[in-house]
């Protein structure tokens, strides 16, 4: 067991699986997660514009580092339809040592490490 302290899980929910496996595919190929695990049929109970409303939704759970947050909060805020889409960020105390070696060097810019 290794302290997580750059790791980061970051909950989002999006209004269909199709929204969520294109946020899920844009933020892996911009390597701002290492993964992205998609959760369908969250029935979710909320108050919005003075209304409670309830819907289905997917939950993305992304794993990425503390480094990588702003840029994943800016491409969700982006590529989201919702007008203030969720995310909230996790912060992990501990894991293994390997799945956090593997978090961090799967969202690490190849390009830039090549020009070292």
């Amino acid at each position: 067991m290794k302290k997580a302290a750059n790791a980061a899980i970051v909950l989002v929910t999006a209004p269909s699986l199709k929204v969520a496996r294109d946020l899920a595919a844009a933020a892996l190929h911009a390597r701002l997660v290492a993964c992205a695990n998609l959760i369908q049929g969250v029935e979710s109970h909320y108050w919005w514009q003075g209304k409670l409303e309830r819907g289905l939704e997917t939950l993305i759970l992304f794993k990425t580092t503390r480094s990588r947050l702003a840029p994943l909060e800016k491409l969700v805020l982006a590529k989201h339809p919702y007008d203030t889409p969720e995310f909230l960020v996790l912060q992990p105390t501990a894991g293994s040592e390997r799945y956090l070696d593997w978090i961090n060097d799967s969202v690490q810019d190849r390009r830039a490490q090549a020009r070292k």
